[in-house]
C-alpha cells in the first residue's frame, strides 16, 4: 500500500456504544440500525460485532438479502417496505419483518399467497414523510387483520423528527398522537410499538416502548444538536487515517491551492495530506477546520482537493513526511468536522468512499 488513508474500524467501540442503548433502554428490545453499509462502517462486520442486538433494521431488501446470505439470522426489518409484488414473495421467504406505510402495500399483501409476514403498522405523527395519516390508521389496521398472509397481532411503529433538539415539544406531541393512536384502535389486544431512535433512546424514556432504534449513537456519534458523544459515554467507532505526503516551505503573500483563496500571513510551513474529496473527505470543509498532525491540532488551509488537503504546520515545525494524520475519530470528533462542512457526522460517515482501505479492530 503506497497511500496512507485508511479508516480503522473499532469493533469493540461499537460494542460498547450497543451497551451503552441497551442500558439506556431499559427493558425494550434493540433493532440496530445498520442501513446504508452500516452508516458507513460495512455492513456484515457491524453485523458480526453486534451479535447482542435483538434484531437488525435495513433501508433496502438489498441489506437484507446479503445478511441472510452471510448466515444471519436474526430478525430483519425492512424499514422501507416494498412497492413491487414481487418483493414481497421475496421477503416472505427470507423472513424479513417490514414495515407498512401507504395503501399499495396492502393491496400487494392481499395478492401474497406464500408465508405469512410480521408487519410494523408505521403511523405518521408529524415527520411527514412516511406513515399512514392517523384518521386513517383504523381502516387500515382492519384491512391488514383481515388478510391470511399477515402475522398476528401487528406491530405499530412511528418515528421522530426532531428528538435530537431536547428543547422542542415537537416531541411530546408525537407521542401523545401516537399513543392514543394506538390505544384507541388496538385497545386490548397485545401489541408491539416502537419509536424511540438514537435521541429517543437517551432523552426521551417515555418513548422507549417495547422496541428501540438505535442507528447513529451505535458509531459513537451523538444525536444531540448540542452534545457531544462523550457526554453520553459513546466511543467514535470509525477514524479516519492518512499522513504528511509533502512539506512546504511557503512565503507571506503566497496563494494556496485552487482560486488561491488562502493567503498565507507570514512565511510558514504547509503540509499535504493525502485525503480529499474523492476519499469522502468533505469539499466544502473550510479554512481553519482542526486536522489532528501527531495527536495535535493544526488548521486545514484552502480549498479541499479531490485527493489532498493542505495544512498549516507552523505549530509543528519538527513534522516530517509520513507523520500520522487523523481526519475524524479517535481525538477529534466527526461532529466538529462536519460543522466545519456545515453537514452533519451521519453524511460524513456515509460518505467514505470505496477507494479507501478498511481495517476492522
Amino acid at each position: 500500500m503506497t497511500r496512507a488513508t485508511r479508516a480503522v474500524i473499532d469493533l469493540a467501540a461499537l460494542q460498547h456504544n450497543l451497551r451503552m442503548a441497551q442500558q439506556a433502554a431499559g427493558k425494550a428490545k434493540v433493532m440496530a440500525i445498520i442501513k446504508a453499509n452500516a452508516y458507513g462502517h460495512g455492513l456484515l462486520p457491524v453485523a458480526n460485532a453486534l451479535a447482542h442486538a435483538d434484531a437488525f433494521g435495513v433501508a433496502t431488501l438489498e441489506e437484507a438479502i446479503q445478511l441472510r446470505s452471510a448466515g444471519i439470522r436474526k430478525p430483519i426489518t425492512l424499514l422501507e417496505g416494498f412497492t413491487q409484488q414481487d418483493d414481497v414473495a421475496v421477503i416472505a421467504e427470507q423472513e424479513l419483518d417490514v414495515v407498512i406505510h401507504q395503501p399499495l402495500q396492502i393491496t400487494l399483501l392481499e395478492h401474497h399467497r406464500g408465508k405469512p409476514i410480521m408487519l410494523w403498522l408505521k403511523i405518521d405523527t408529524g415527520m411527514h414523510r412516511l406513515g399512514f395519516n392517523p384518521a386513517d390508521v383504523a381502516v387500515n389496521y382492519e384491512q391488514l387483520c383481515r388478510i391470511s398472509s399477515v402475522q398476528q397481532p401487528i406491530r405499530w411503529f412511528t418515528h421522530l423528527a426532531n428528538a435530537d433538539d431536547r428543547a422542542d415539544p415537537y416531541t411530546v406531541g408525537q407521542l401523545v398522537l401516537f399513543q392514543t393512536t394506538v390505544q384507541a384502535i388496538a385497545q386490548n389486544t397485545a401489541t408491539m410499538t416502537s419509536v424511540a431512535n438514537s435521541a429517543g433512546i437517551l432523552a426521551w424514556p417515555e418513548s422507549h416502548g417495547d422496541w428501540v432504534r438505535p442507528g447513529i449513537m451505535l458509531y459513537g456519534v451523538s444525536p444531540f444538536i448540542d452534545s457531544s458523544a462523550m457526554t453520553h459515554d459513546l466511543k467514535p467507532v470509525m477514524t479516519l487515517h492518512s499522513a504528511l505526503m509533502a512539506i512546504n516551505q511557503r512565503r507571506k503573500g503566497e496563494r494556496i491551492g485552487y482560486s488561491g483563496c488562502y493567503v498565507c500571513p507570514e512565511d510558514m510551513l504547509v503540509g499535504v495530506v493525502a485525503i480529499g474529496y474523492g476519499d469522502g473527505y468533505p469539499r466544502h470543509a473550510k479554512t481553519g477546520t482542526p486536522v489532528l498532525v501527531n495527536g495535535q491540532r493544526v488548521p486545514l488551509i484552502g480549498r479541499v482537493s479531490m485527493d489532498m488537503i493542505m495544512v498549516d504546520l507552523r505549530s509543528q515545525p519538527q513534522a516530517k513526511i509520513g507523520d500520522p494524520v487523523i481526519l475524524w475519530g479517535q481525538g477529534l470528533a466527526v461532529e466538529e468536522i462536519a460543522r466545519h462542512a456545515d453537514t452533519i457526522g451521519y453524511q460524513l460517515l456515509c460518505g467514505v468512499t470505496t477507494r479507501v482501505p478498511y481495517e476492522y479492530r
